[in-house]
């Protein structure tokens, strides 16, 4: 790996040390915080109380009860078939490019700006940010039931007013431009970008791991956490999303400190290093995050030393 791209510690099987999910979630807790997840509740094959992760409905409960009992979040729901995202990692972003920040806490402001690329009927980044950290947000979607649903989320949870607002893309190959304005300056961007080139590809993923998450053959899928098309897949996949994502912001390279993206495919990385050299990427990072036997990265870039 070049000089100035050492990830942590690729062997690191738990989640951050901030992270409020390190343990096995306490589902006595959580069912106090939100009845309504009792009814989801079972005791798997190993004897352990949990949740059928194969029920949409049931990851939603769940997702509710994290909310509340752990970020203060009273009302939290999104329209169907849009993407209900895995609270832990998402969460794990944030602490992680929290520490990022940290390293420079004298350049930065207060609180600190985020730009989420794609914030999506959930709302989930800029929920957990503001929760943990008190940043404010601006959040971009080019689809706009979603960014309906997350301004209903916003206005039904008083504590988030005034601290996240919403923008629509309406030029969907754009990331910043129309978005970012004129002499405004964001600290930090975050992307949770699709990872497929097709809705085949995301469909065939899909099955792969009810395969061997279920130990047998399945053939139709059902995706729990849900996803919209501009979600799930990209033309050229996540590799030419990151890379569109990149040439774009060194035109914005003095209104963003950092911009960082979850790269999931960890072939990708020496190809998006290519295309930070041409652009020519001051300080390049890649932040490392263990999640079980999952390893998911952040790739992280700036155009000031």
């Amino acid at each position: 790996m070049p000089k100035g791209k050492k990830a942590q510690n690729p062997y690191k099987s738990v989640l951050h040390l901030r992270n409020k999910h390190r343990e096995r979630y306490d589902f006595d807790l959580l069912i106090r915080a939100l009845p309504d997840l009792k009814a989801f509740v079972i005791t798997n094959k190993f004897g352990d109380t949990s949740i059928d992760f194969f029920d949409p409905k049931a990851v939603l409960a769940l997702n509710r009860a994290l909310l509340k009992q752990y970020y203060r979040i009273d009302y939290w729901s999104i329209p169907e078939n849009y993407l209900c995202p895995p609270i832990p990692g998402r969460a794990d972003y944030i602490h992680y490019v929290a520490d990022l920040l940290a390293e420079q806490p004298d350049h930065f402001q207060n609180p600190v700006k985020c730009l989420d690329i794609g914030v999506g009927a959930n709302c989930i980044y800029p929920i957990i940010g503001h929760q943990e950290y008190g940043w404010t947000f601006v959040g971009t979607d080019i689809d706009l039931n979603a960014i309906a649903a997350a301004n209903t989320l916003i206005s039904k949870n008083p504590q988030l007013k005034g601290h996240i607002t919403l923008r629509y893309q309406s030029n969907s190959k754009n990331f910043f431009a129309g978005i970012i304005q004129r002499d405004e300056i964001f600290d930090l961007s975050i992307c949770n970008p699709p990872f497929h080139a097709s809705a085949k590809e995301a469909h065939e993923s899909a099955r792969r791991k009810l395969c061997n998450l279920k130990g047998e053959k399945v053939e139709k899928t059902v995706l729990n956490f849900g996803g919209r098309r501009n979600e799930l897949w990209y033309p050229g996949g996540e590799l030419k999303f990151l890379s569109n994502m990149i040439y774009e912001s060194g035109k914005f390279s003095k209104q963003c400190r950092w911009f960082t993206s979850l790269v999931s495919k960890k072939e990708n990385l020496d190809k998006l290093y290519n295309t930070l050299d041409a652009v020519d990427a001051k300080s390049i990072k890649t932040l490392e995050m263990g999640q079980g036997n999952k390893i998911s990265r952040i790739l992280a870039w700036s155009f000031i030393r």
